[in-house]
């Protein structure tokens, strides 16, 4: 029996160099995370380390850099790089698959999708970018721990990961009301996945259908301990010139609340609204070793509250 049926009720984590990734068919991860010995693999629930993650009310304050503010102040404080915007044309694109291929049993059916033009951040928000939130007293500051970028000097230019769903949520409604933002958001489960497909293309992987390689993605197994900053791998972007739309990240946050099938889902590129608290992540899993899990079409859910040092965001508008 294969991991994904085995695990088919549980969530089963593992801490691979400091990121947690997940090894179930719905890609979701338990509230209940137990206090055990960090293990570098694990089998069952009752050796699930909470290594890495962390509910909002938990979390310890992190230091934070002096290099992040300015001399005059945090209310003058400006990242050295804003958010530069991508401009993805619209268009009609099939969503999701009806393959019974392990990993996509939430992916399905396939359906169609109108997406309208919309903008996406070229990267992943960074660490310098989300402490003008901090600085400027809109945003709570991230997760802290060896796998938390936050408060590391030489980080500044990494994703921001340790980031609950609702912070991430406030750095984007922060960001709407910045000249130049208006209209700043998460993007929608569709929209992330139209983007990363360069514009819908039959594309498995941002960069194309060929197989993951080490410079096109930021992974573990090429020798990396952590994220590195955005943009490195330019090989592995979309058409459209995204970075990052598979690894150094793990997940990435997007606008959604998750469902276990596509049945009902929006077809106009709008997000899924709903009852309950777990929101859909996107992005191909820096942890794995597994190539499926960068493609484009996987899924991955988690509560909104927890931070986890695999999880970053971006924003659309």
């Amino acid at each position: 029996m294969n991991n994904r049926k085995r695990y088919a009720l549980a969530a089963v984590i593992a801490t691979v160099a400091g990121f947690v990734y997940l090894t179930a068919p719905h890609r979701s991860v338990l509230s209940d995370f137990r206090d055990a010995p960090a293990e570098p693999a694990i089998d069952t629930l009752k050796d699930i380390n909470p290594a890495g993650v962390i509910g909002d009310a938990a979390t310890p304050a992190a230091p934070v850099s002096k290099g992040y503010a300015a001399e005059g102040g945090p209310s003058e404080w400006t990242p050295s790089k804003p958010v530069e915007w991508v401009s993805i044309p619209g268009g009609k694109f099939t969503m999701g698959t009806d393959s019974e291929a392990p990993g996509f049993e939430d992916a399905k059916p396939a359906h169609e999708v109108m997406i309208k033009n919309f903008d996406m951040a070229r990267t992943l928000v960074t660490v310098e970018q989300y402490a003008e939130c901090v600085h400027k007293g809109r945003c709570t500051e991230p997760g802290s721990g060896n796998h938390c970028n936050w408060g590391k000097q030489d980080k500044q230019h990494h994703p921001v990961n340790c980031v609950s769903w609702k912070q991430a949520d406030k750095y984007a409604k922060f960001m709407a009301k910045q000249p130049g933002f208006e209209g700043a958001r998460l993007p929608s489960e569709s929209e992330w996945e139209y983007a990363a497909r360069s514009a819908g293309r039959d594309h498995k992987y941002p960069w194309g259908n060929e197989e993951p390689t080490c410079d096109k993605v930021v992974l573990w197994r090429c020798g990396n301990e952590g994220t590195m900053p955005v943009c490195g791998k330019p090989a592995g972007n979309t058409l459209q010139g995204l970075c990052d739309m598979a690894g150094n990240v793990h997940w990435q946050w997007v606008q959604d609340m998750h469902r276990k099938s596509y049945k009902d889902a929006p077809v106009d590129g709008s997000a899924f609204e709903g009852w309950g608290s777990v929101r859909v992540l996107r992005g191909g899993a820096f942890a794995s070793s597994a190539p499926g899990d960068l493609q484009t079409g996987i899924r991955f859910s988690l509560i909104s509250s927890l931070r986890v040092g695999a999880v970053g965001f971006r924003l659309a508008r």
